[in-house]
């Protein structure tokens, strides 16, 4: 089990029905895609009767709305734990293979933030776009950095910075543990980044 959809992890989520209503709904929304998924898929793997789900939530949406705010807020935290470093280089480094080795350790998680936004309302979808734009933020800023003391070499600050983060989202859709560990792949990721903005 990923550490993010463990109850530990969740342990704010109180009740504990309401926990095992989310943990339910991460595994099923992964699994199926959020349109795919009923609340009766949800309530059963939490190990509750479909009426259970309103008790706790008001709609399926809400859901997938708590889901993708705490995994865009964990994505960001790891982001600016990261961030952490004396230079650009070694930051970039840092950030990239950090943030891959998240969405690999997390892919399930991972998958749901990434991948289901379309189904939040305009003001859920409003809300975890201000952090998705606060990390993009952190990678454009150390690539700024890095093309101000000579390190990088980037014309396109928002294209490159797109494609850097593209490199870690994307482990979440094809990610499983058989292939390879999270670090090592955070490792290559985040040397691969490095070759993209270094002439």
């Amino acid at each position: 089990m990923s550490a993010v959809t463990s109850p530990l992890v969740w342990e704010h989520v109180q009740p504990a029905a309401a926990r095992r209503l989310l943990t339910g709904a991460i595994d099923a929304f992964a699994e199926r895609g959020f349109q795919a998924t009923t609340t009766r898929d949800i309530a059963s793997r939490a190990g509750m009767s479909p009426a259970a789900l309103y008790v706790h939530y008001p709609s399926k949406e809400r859901l997938l709305f708590e889901i993708s705010l705490y995994g865009h807020q964990a994505a960001l935290a790891v982001l600016q734990e990261a961030g952490d470093r004396p230079s650009p280089t070694e930051r970039l480094r840092s950030m990239v293979s950090s943030f891959t080795a998240w969405h690999a350790e997390h892919h399930t998680i991972a998958r749901v933030v990434q991948y289901e936004l379309a189904a939040l309302t305009p003001e859920h979808f409003a809300e975890v776009a201000t952090i998705r734009r606060a990390i993009s933020a952190q990678i454009e800023q150390v690539l700024a950095d890095g093309v101000r003391d000579g390190s990088f070499t980037v014309e396109d600050l928002p294209g490159t910075t797109l494609a850097v983060l593209s490199l870690s989202i994307d482990v979440a859709r094809w990610y499983t543990p058989h292939r390879t560990k999270p670090e090592a792949l955070g490792s290559l990721y985040g040397d691969l980044a490095l070759r993209m903005v270094q002439a």
